[in-house]
C-alpha cells in the first residue's frame, strides 16, 4: 500500500512532537524506579543517627520531600505542607508565603533547609504540620541547591544561569549550622558548574553539569578537597545512600557503588535519549 508522502511527513511530525511530551515524564519514571530499586537492595544496618526521619529520599535538585507523615513541597514563592498519613487524601497543613525564587527543599533531623535565589532559609521543623522560619543565609543572588551533614551545610552556587545574572564566579559554600538561628560562612571556593551535590560520611558528591561528575574529601567538614573528577559522566543531580550513588544527567540514570577505598562501579545505566 502506498504513503502519500504529505500524509507521512504529518504521521512523522505527530510522532516527534510525542516523543517530545513522553520523554520527560519517562525519565522521572526511570529515576524514580531506579531509585525504588537501590533503596530496596540496601542494608538496614547501614543507618545513620544523623539522616532525617524521611519516607522518601530526594537529590538536593528536589521541589518536594517527605519526613514522617508529612510532605512539603515548594513552589517558586511558598512552602506547602500536607499530612498524608492517609495517602490517598492528603490534607493541607499550612502554606507558608516566602520571597520569590524558591528552589529546593532538604529536610535534616528537626529543620528543614530551602534553598533560594537570595539564600537560604531554615525551618525549624519540630512541629511537622507547622514549621516556623528560624533563620536566612543571604548570599548574592543565585541557584542554591543545599545538603547538609552534621554541623554543616554544602550550598552550590551557580554562575551563568538566569537566577544569578552577572559575570559572578560558580562557587562551593560551607556553612556553619550548629546554631540554626545563626548560620555562618565558613569557607568558599571554586567550582565550574555546579548543579546539585549529595553527602555521605567523608564524602561530597558535586555534579557540574555537562563537564562531569566530582567527588570531594570531606574528612575536614569545612575544608573539602577533591579526590575523583569523572568528566565522562555528565550530571544533575546525585541520591545517595547506603554506598550507592543515583546520578541523573542528560545521558541518562546511573547507578554506582562505592566502597571505603574509594573504588567506584558502575552498576548499570538507564539511557534516555
Amino acid at each position: 500500500m502506498m504513503i502519500h508522502p504529505l500524509k507521512n511527513t504529518t504521521v512523522m511530525r505527530e510522532l516527534t512532537t510525542m516523543k517530545r511530551k513522553i520523554v520527560p515524564i519517562l525519565f522521572l519514571g526511570l529515576a524514580v524506579a531506579g531509585l525504588l530499586l537501590i533503596l530496596s537492595s540496601c542494608e538496614s544496618s547501614d543507618k545513620s543517627s544523623d539522616l532525617s526521619p524521611q519516607a522518601g529520599v530526594g537529590g538536593s535538585m528536589a521541589r518536594f520531600a517527605i519526613t514522617g507523615n508529612t510532605l512539603y513541597i515548594v513552589s517558586k514563592q511558598s512552602l506547602e505542607v500536607y499530612n498524608i498519613t492517609d495517602g490517598g487524601s492528603p490534607v493541607k497543613a499550612v502554606k507558608k508565603n516566602m520571597n520569590v525564587g524558591i528552589e529546593t527543599i532538604f529536610p535534616y533531623q528537626s529543620h528543614l533547609f530551602i534553598g533560594a535565589n537570595d539564600g537560604m532559609y531554615i525551618y525549624n521543623n519540630s512541629n511537622p504540620n507547622d514549621p516556623q522560619l528560624l533563620s536566612k543565609f543571604t548570599h548574592v543572588q543565585s541557584c542554591d541547591p543545599v545538603v547538609v551533614q552534621g554541623k554543616y551545610a554544602y550550598v552550590t552556587l551557580r554562575s551563568g544561569a538566569l537566577c544569578r545574572p552577572g559575570n559572578t564566579l560558580s562557587s562551593l559554600d560551607v556553612v556553619d549550622v550548629s546554631n540554626p538561628s545563626n548560620p555562618a560562612m565558613v569557607h568558599s571556593q571554586v567550582m565550574s558548574s555546579p548543579f546539585g551535590l549529595g553527602v555521605s560520611g567523608n564524602k561530597l558528591f558535586i555534579c557540574e553539569g555537562d563537564q562531569g561528575f566530582r567527588v570531594m574529601d570531606i574528612s575536614n567538614p569545612i575544608l573539602p578537597v577533591q579526590k575523583h573528577f569523572f568528566a565522562e559522566i555528565p550530571s544533575y543531580d546525585v541520591i545517595v545512600r547506603n554506598k550507592h550513588l543515583i546520578i541523573t544527567g542528560k545521558g541518562g540514570l546511573f547507578q554506582y557503588q562505592f566502597d571505603q577505598d574509594d573504588k567506584y562501579e558502575l552498576l548499570s545505566k538507564i539511557p534516555v535519549l
